[in-house]
């Protein structure tokens, strides 16, 4: 059955994840069968990027997007998204092929659009689980999420996690030409500029879990430019007060709200602009 909310894209960006990819979009059909996916590889030299194409021949669901080398997160992000609204996607979905990201927690962040216009999929609300994740990536993870809340003023707990569901107009409405973030910072860009445009953010609980095959992306660069960016962000804000959240039916030059706890509980929303429909 069709989706009420509309066709389903799922954006998978790829560098050497052949063991990986197969299992995970068997396991994404399984969930969401009408769902499409995107296969976004960056010339993998272990071969992704064939066996997607392998794979979207026997399956008309499946699209593969090859790119001339490893061009990075954000970058392949930003390439499947312009694929989306070159069709007529409604729903677009960001995941990894490493299976970190539950394909059978997506039904669940799908429906929680009914309130909302971008679904992150959290690791760090309540009922979110990490599982055999090394002590020091949890620490960086929760550093950065830590700082990132802080630094930007926004209420949300995993505004890094990369498991997130948008609405088309999300994607519309921001200048998607002007990011050049990527890994981690990347998910932090997007989301900071969802709050900033009046778009309702929510956070759902997954269940992430530590790959099991294949090496992890994550590099010391990845984390300085996390730093410096959010940093550079935190203090422009500052300077120029921007408001923690710009409503739709508020224009910007209003004072700001006085900002928000972040929320203890899983499903809650941790920006109040207007649900788009």
């Amino acid at each position: 059955m069709a989706d009420p909310r509309g066709r389903v894209l799922v954006v998978i960006p790829t560098y050497q994840e052949r063991d990986n990819l197969g299992p995970v979009v068997a396991r994404l059909h399984a969930a969401v069968p009408e769902a499409d996916v995107l296969v976004v590889d960056d010339a993998s030299p272990d071969g992704t990027g064939e066996l997607a194409d392998e794979m979207a021949a026997a399956d008309p669901r499946i699209k593969v997007l090859h790119r001339e080398g490893k061009q990075g997160l954000g970058a392949a992000y930003l390439a499947g998204f312009a694929e989306a609204l070159r069709g007529d996607y409604q729903v677009v979905v960001e995941m990894d092929a490493d299976g970190s990201h539950p394909p059978e927690d997506l039904p669940a962040l799908i429906a929680a659009l009914d309130d909302a216009d971008v679904v992150l999929g959290s690791r760090y609300v309540s009922g979110g689980v990490v599982r055999n994740w090394p002590a020091h990536r949890q620490l960086i993870s929760r550093a950065g999420n830590l700082y990132s809340r802080v630094a930007l003023g926004v209420p949300i707990r995993d505004i890094t996690a990369g498991f997130r569901v948008f609405r088309r107009q999300v994607l519309e409405e921001l200048d998607l030409d002007q990011i050049a973030s990527q890994g981690y910072c990347f998910q932090i860009d997007m989301a900071w500029r969802a709050v900033l445009a009046g778009f309702r953010v929510r956070e759902a609980p997954i269940t992430f879990t530590e790959r099991e095959r294949g090496a992890s992306k994550m590099d010391t660069s990845i984390v300085a430019e996390a730093f410096w960016r959010v940093a550079y962000w935190g203090v422009g804000r500052l300077l120029r007060r921007t408001p923690v959240v710009l409503r739709a039916d508020r224009p910007a030059a209003d004072p700001p709200p006085p900002e928000r706890p972040a929320e203890p509980t899983g499903g809650g929303a941790v920006s109040d602009g207007t649900v788009r429909t």
